[in-house]
């Protein structure tokens, strides 16, 4: 049985400051470093078949402290990038909403369908990130694979495979700075046994972790 083990990137200034960040590529702050540290600590003596990671600088950071202690190496997919949001790219989402309502109230309302001006709907991103987890099926029938990506593109994946509507990824499914979700791929269908998991954090790191 594979075991997908699917982690959000640590902390980042526009995390914290509950900016828009995807196609931008902030490095993780020192509180993200920290808690990647932390994720290595408690999964770095895991039997990993596989460590991927998207693009971006930050799930690579994540993704490191881990690998290495691990001694298996990052793969890079870019399927798992972040969405992207065009023209609200870092900006406060705060902002946005209210400089742009109109268009904000209709991407927050069905963000499966509408996308951020110059930017991509949730099913967009299922479609690209649900093809990385098949390719990742197809190479290793069983064990455990580690999958470093990014808040929306998860929340949008735990939709996808679980059979929810994408459309509900931002009011249904929460994933937290280096927060860790398990799916297990049974006979039955993808299985949710673990959502948003952070107990490998010490609490100092859990204090204000902004989105």
């Amino acid at each position: 049985m594979l075991s997908l083990y699917l982690v959000r990137h640590g902390q980042t200034d526009y995390s914290i400051a509950n900016r828009f960040c995807g196609s931008i590529d902030p490095p993780l702050n020192a509180t993200g470093v920290a808690m990647a540290e932390a994720l290595g600590a408690r999964y770095g003596a895991e039997p990993w078949a596989a460590i991927y990671a998207s693009p971006r600088l930050r799930t690579q950071q994540t993704a490191a402290p881990t690998a290495s202690r691990a001694g298996v190496p990052v793969q890079v997919e870019e399927g798992l990038r972040e969405i992207a949001y065009g023209e609200w790219e870092g900006r406060p989402e705060a902002d946005v909403e209210r400089d742009d309502h109109a268009r904000f109230s209709a991407w927050s309302t069905h963000p499966g369908r509408v996308a951020p001006p110059g930017g991509e709907t949730g099913d967009q991103i299922a479609q690209r990130a649900l093809a990385v987890i098949d390719a990742i099926r197809a190479r290793h029938s069983d064990g455990k694979v580690l999958v470093v990506s990014h808040k929306a593109t998860l929340r949008v994946l735990v939709c996808a495979l679980l059979g929810l509507d994408v459309d509900l990824f931002r009011v249904r499914i929460a994933q937290k700075v280096c927060a860790v979700s398990v799916i297990d791929f049974k006979k039955t269908g993808p299985l949710l046994q673990t959502l948003g998991d952070v107990s490998h954090l010490p609490a100092a790191l859990l204090a204000g972790d902004g989105t």
